[in-house]
Parts: structure tokens; C-alpha cells; sequence
């Protein structure tokens, strides 16, 4: 018997009660315990100061060089690799080298991000480009990309081939999302396909290939592979519609980024758009003061009072478009669990699967 769940407001099914938060939180610990030594080791690879400089974004060290235990993030795409070994029924250390490829990508978009974004806080730190400059920002971010496929090839395998073509494409597709990002932030108007095929590359791809890369180390077949991938994609899409609803409305002590953070960024996230195609009165006043907003130069924006983004979020609130993302995450999150009926997997495999989606849909931030 299923369960329900809420979350600041927003509220989803979990599929099964199977696996409990410990046991959730235990499997994101193996995937951490597992290929942090790994990550290490890739990160050391590089020159001074770019190893330094990432082993600060990762929260191995503070700003002056000391040792921190920072927080590294919770670790979801490590896990998802590693149970996806156990689904093409290898052992989860199959997929370590895919998870820390994984790891390296994501976090590649991070520094990228960050700096395109503006973002000066990330887990609760100045950024790295904040802290080292926009340079080495750019500089390891792509040093973390090269790594990637360095870990995956130096397998020499069948397999690892597989599994970098498949990295290698999320990751463009991830770049493709990252653009139109930042193309729709100055539109007047985009539409919900056009909002949903962005976060789909920018969030559901490197998802995607997490929920698969191990089981292509392991084996898997093609199919096997694509459908834990379509898993992976849809729970990307639900992750991101949750987040785009923090985005705005999340507290700034949870998510640690400024109140009204997408909004200040301009971002066409989902509340946004659906708030612009619902129509109606609220609907229409939203779009009038978008359209204006969007000739505004960034340094007149970035002086907006708190009580201009309220007035914004609250139009958004009124049109549906938080009820309307919430209602998509759910929609999302429905069709990944029914992609793991597709796959021949132990029960206990397909548990945590589905564990790991309502931690990743359904959490506190």
C-alpha cells in the first residue's frame, strides 16, 4: 500500500514503502564511500592550480587550502550508476568508473553554470569562480569534462566504449539545454514543449545516462540500457520541475541561493511559462511585466526590491503555474517508476530505484 508524502506544499505517491530513508540515505552512502577515492584520485591528476582549485568545489578544502568536510552534494547520479550495474546483475563496484564519469560531467556544468548564472553561493560556499576567479572556473570545468572520458576509456573494453558514447552524448545534450537556458531568459515568451525539451537536456540527460552507464559496464544490452535511461530522463524532469518550484518559493536556508532565485535570473522556468499559457487576468498582467523586464538592462534588474519579485511570484501562484509543475512532477515521476517495469531486475534493485526517485522528487530543500 502506497503512501503519500508532502513537501513544503507539494505533494507525490511514492510507488512502494519498500526501501525507508535509511536505506535511502544508505545506498547514496555506498555510492559516495565507493567513488569519492576514485574522484580523488582523477581530481590529483591535474595541474596546479586547477586541482586545488577543484578540491574546493568539491568540498575536500576550504578557500585557504585547509581540509573540510564540505558538503559534496547528495551524491543521487554515483548511486544510480552502482544500482545499475546490480540491474544488468553485475556488482555494484562495476559501475564505479561510470559513476565517477558522471560525477565529473555534472559537476563540469556546475563551475560552467555558476559563472554564466552569476550564482555566488553554491552548498552554502562562494563559488569558485567567486572565490578563484572566472578563468580557473572555466579552466577546471573543462579539465573535469576531459577526465571524464579518461576514467570511462582507460578500461580498454567493449563496454567502456558503449558507455563513453553515451556520456559523451548527454553531455552535448546537456550543453544543448544549458544554451537554451540562457537564450530564453531574454524571450517575452516559451512555451511549456519548448521549457520541457530544455530541462530534458540540461537535467534529464546526464540523469539519464547515471540511471544506465552501469549497466552498460555490466553488459546490459541496448534495450536494458535505453529503458533504465528513459527511468533516468523522466526522473530528471520530475527533479527539475520540483526544483523550479524551490526556485522560486524555496526558503534561501534550505536551498542556500538567494530568495526569488530563478526570478532574478530571469529564468523561463516551468511555474513561469505555464503561468504565461494558462490566461486569464493574472496570467496577463504577469506577461506585461515579464515583457518589460526583458529590455531592462542587468544592472537595473539586479536593483529590484524584494516586493517586485513577490509581486511577480505571487502573479505566477495566482495563474497555476506552481500547481501546474507540481502536477507535472508527479506526472514525470509516475512514468520513470513505470519504465522499471520494462526491466528484468531483482525486486530488491527495482526497490531502490524507486526509493532513490521519491528522495530525489520528494525532498526537503
Amino acid at each position: 500500500m502506497s503512501t503519500t508524502t508532502e513537501n513544503r506544499g507539494e505533494t507525490v505517491t511514492p510507488a512502494t514503502p519498500a526501501v525507508d530513508s535509511a536505506g535511502v540515505i544508505a545506498l547514496l552512502e555506498r555510492g559516495r564511500t565507493l567513488a569519492t577515492p576514485v574522484l580523488r584520485a582523477a581530481v590529483d591528476r591535474l595541474a596546479p592550480p586547477m586541482d586545488t582549485v577543484a578540491a574546493y568545489h568539491f568540498g575536500w578544502i576550504d578557500a585557504d587550502g585547509r581540509p573540510a568536510a564540505g558538503d559534496g552534494g547528495k551524491a543521487v547520479r554515483p548511486a544510480l550508476a552502482l544500482l545499475s550495474a546490480q540491474a544488468a546483475g553485475a556488482d555494484p563496484e562495476v559501475g564505479v568508473p561510470g559513476a565517477v564519469a558522471v560525477e565529473l560531467v555534472h559537476n563540469f556544468s556546475l563551475l560552467h553554470d555558476d559563472l554564466m548564472d552569476g550564482d555566488e553561493q553554491r552548498r552554502h560556499r562562494d563559488t569558485v569562480w567567486k572565490v578563484h576567479g572566472p578563468a580557473q572556473a572555466i579552466l577546471v570545468g573543462d579539465a573535469l569534462f576531459a577526465l571524464a572520458g579518461e576514467i570511462l576509456l582507460e578500461l580498454g573494453t567493449a563496454e567502456a566504449g558503449r558507455a563513453t558514447r553515451r556520456l559523451t552524448s548527454a553531455t552535448r545534450k546537456l550543453i544543448d539545454g544549458q544554451a537554451q537556458d540562457i537564450s530564453y531568459e531574454h524571450r517575452e515568451r516559451v512555451t511549456v514543449e519548448e521549457c520541457l525539451e530544455m530541462e530534458g537536456n540540461k537535467t534529464g540527460a546526464l540523469l539519464a545516462c547515471a540511471a544506465s552507464i552501469g549497466a552498460v559496464l555490466g553488459g546490459a544490452d541496448d534495450r536494458t540500457a535505453d529503458t533504465l535511461e528513459r527511468y533516468g530522463y523522466h526522473l530528471g524532469l520530475a527533479f527539475q520541475a520540483v526544483d523550479d518550484v524551490l526556485g522560486i518559493w524555496g526558503d534561501p536556508v534550505s536551498t542556500g541561493k538567494q530568495t526569488w532565485s530563478d526570478l532574478r535570473q530571469r529564468k523561463k522556468s516551468l511555474p513561469v511559462v505555464a503561468a504565461l499559457a494558462a490566461g486569464g487576468r493574472a496570467s496577463e498582467d504577469l506577461a506585461q511585466i515579464l515583457a518589460a523586464d526583458a529590455h531592462k538592462p542587468e544592472d537595473e534588474f539586479a536593483d529590484f526590491s524584494e516586493e517586485e519579485f513577490a509581486t511577480r511570484a505571487a502573479l505566477i501562484e495566482e495563474a497555476g503555474g506552481r500547481d501546474w509543475t507540481s502536477a507535472e512532477a508527479r506526472r514525470q515521476y509516475a512514468t520513470a517508476i513505470e519504465a522499471l517495469d520494462e526491466v528484468d531486475m531483482p525486486a530488491e534493485v527495482r526497490d531502490q530505484f524507486v526509493a532513490l526517485a521519491d528522495f530525489v522528487v520528494v525532498r526537503e530543500r
